[in-house]
């Protein structure tokens, strides 16, 4: 039966549909028969408690030049038969929190909001992976720029990020003795009002940062290993590293087994796992990517996949 698939996204002008995961999640929709809307940004509102989207018919095509017709807007009330594709990019601020829960309200009336709302307030993509700390490398998670500092000097060398960035974004590398390390630590802390995260250093990078995607707790059996490219030890495709398909290792089918089922159960259908060499650094529920890149290396119809999940309520 044909569903409503909702869309809440950036702005769909401005995405680059050769690389756009949820543009690959719209073509799967429509090619499966389903009706395509987009809700206009800041499109999502509540009347006495029931949720609503001002929203546009929408078809799409695989053509970069014109990838997309919308019809005349509406403001309607969500409920039995949507989809809801949350699929906006971090940051997760307090405008993406509401969102969040205005569409907990449109849950309650009966749509499928894919990912679960609670769950995108729930798991921070840095902080997540630590709930399965069998899989990450050593982490400290502090706004105290010495105990930063101490961890930095324990292991020799270290990643710094914020909590709340993505694509590369604010991410350092460094050492003891690093004559910049002290302004590093103030920057990312806000001088201690912020809280950041240090992790060990792990050279394996040079090999990519691997992005295993779940489907219901299942990984797809291949990743994208985004390889740092020049003198940037960064791999994110948003800063210029090369993406390189290959199947899944062991190791990495392992770290998939320990996370999926617990992203099942709380509701995260389409989810990206972060692995460098054999540890886990990430877990994206917000707007995971690199559906285009491995469907065009492999022949791969993951967003089909993921729709297939859907209509089965799975």
């Amino acid at each position: 039966m044909p569903l409503d698939v909702v869309v809440v996204m950036d702005p769909i002008g401005s995405i680059n549909v050769a690389k756009d995961s949820t543009f690959a999640m719209l073509l799967a929709a429509q090619r499966r028969g389903h009706r395509l809307h987009y809700v206009m940004p800041g499109g999502l509102s509540v009347t006495d408690g029931v949720a609503h989207g001002r929203m546009a018919s929408l078809s799409v095509r695989d053509d970069p030049a014109n990838w997309y017709e919308l019809g005349p807007q509406s403001r309607r009330a969500f409920g039995a038969g949507d989809v809801i594709l949350m699929r906006r990019d971090p940051p997760v601020d307090a405008e993406y929190i509401y969102d969040t829960l205005i569409l907990g309200l449109a849950q309650a009336a009966g749509a499928r909001v894919v990912n679960d709302p609670q769950g995108l307030r729930d798991l921070n993509e840095k902080l997540a992976a630590l709930e399965f700390p069998q899989c990450c490398p050593p982490t400290l998670v502090s706004r105290n720029a010495a105990e930063l500092k101490e961890f930095v000097a324990g292991q020799g060398e270290a990643v710094l990020k914020p909590l709340d960035g993505m694509g590369g974004r604010s991410i350092f590398r460094t050492r003891p003795g690093d004559p910049n390390l002290a302004v590093i630590l103030e920057t990312l802390t806000a001088n201690g009002r912020r809280s950041a995260m240090a992790q060990r250093y792990l050279p394996e990078i040079v090999d990519g940062d691997k992005r295993i995607l779940l489907i219901q707790g299942e990984p797809v059996p291949y990743c994208l290993a985004r390889i740092p490219q020049g003198d940037d030890f960064r791999g994110n495709l948003a800063v210029g590293g090369r993406g390189e398909g290959r199947p899944l290792t062991e190791r990495d089918r392992w770290i998939a087994a320990q996370v999926g089922p617990e992203m099942k159960r709380r509701g995260m259908v389409f989810v990206g796992l972060d692995v460098i060499g054999d540890w886990l650094t990430e877990v994206n529920v917000t707007s995971p990517t690199c559906i285009r890149e491995l469907d065009a290396q492999f022949g791969l119809d993951i967003a089909g996949d993921l729709f297939a999940a859907i209509e089965a309520g799975t």
